[in-house]
């Protein structure tokens, strides 16, 4: 059986959209799309879902703690899981907030440093890389309780989908538009409500059939 790891943020925890500040509600294992992904590619792989609310690329966050760093997490992920047949990276919402003042570009790039350190980890098969697939990150909207937390994220967001293909061509990593697929909660304008979840899953299952097979 091959090992898949879901490195990812609440998106990939599977936080509900929010309408109070305060709210920790998930979704059941089975609508995130982790979860769906896990069962379209029973039992030829097992998916691991390692999803952190609040996880930004390569920064502390001054507010919710240094353990919200992408960068420091990954290896420990990596290594936790190993031999990782295939690590799945969706990242950079969170960076968007005011807070950490970077472009479009500087996250995408910086979704692509997490490839070269996956890359450079060891922790695939036979002491090897595991294969990488990167995706972008569906826009932003401001709106809901969370629209100022977000303050100038839609305006960058949209950008995700070009800037993220450029990282993963870059660093010779697949590559998925998660914004052609689906689209951020009307509600928090962040989040992902179930079907979009149960979309996402199926679209990254079938490009795993695609362009990686059930048997590599």
């Amino acid at each position: 059986m091959k090992t898949i790891v879901c490195y990812g943020d609440s998106n990939t925890h599977g936080t509900v959209p929010i309408t109070n500040l305060g709210d920790r509600h998930r979704y059941a294992h089975d609508q995130r799309w982790p979860g769906v992904l896990d069962r379209r590619l029973a039992p030829h792989w097992r998916v691991i879902e390692a999803g952190l609310p609040g996880r930004t690329t390569v920064h502390d966050d001054p507010i919710e703690g240094p353990q919200r760093n992408g960068k420091t997490g990954l290896p420990v992920s990596l290594e936790s899981h190993r031999d990782v047949d295939l690590l799945i990276i969706m990242l950079g919402t969170n960076d968007l907030k005011p807070r950490f003042g970077v472009s479009a570009y500087e996250i995408a790039a910086s979704a692509g440093k997490l490839a070269m350190i996956a890359q450079a980890s060891q922790c695939g098969p036979d002491g090897g890389a595991p294969k990488i697939l990167l995706v972008a990150p569906p826009p932003v909207r401001e709106t809901g309780v969370l629209a100022e937390m977000f303050a100038g994220a839609e305006e960058k967001s949209v950008r995700f989908g070009e800037l993220y293909g450029q990282a993963a061509r870059a660093n010779r990593c697949l590559y998925l538009d998660a914004g052609d697929i689906i689209e951020s909660s009307a509600t928090d304008g962040v989040h992902f409500e179930p079907d979009m979840h149960a979309r996402l899953g199926n679209a990254i299952a079938d490009l795993i059939e695609r362009d990686i097979g059930l048997d590599i």
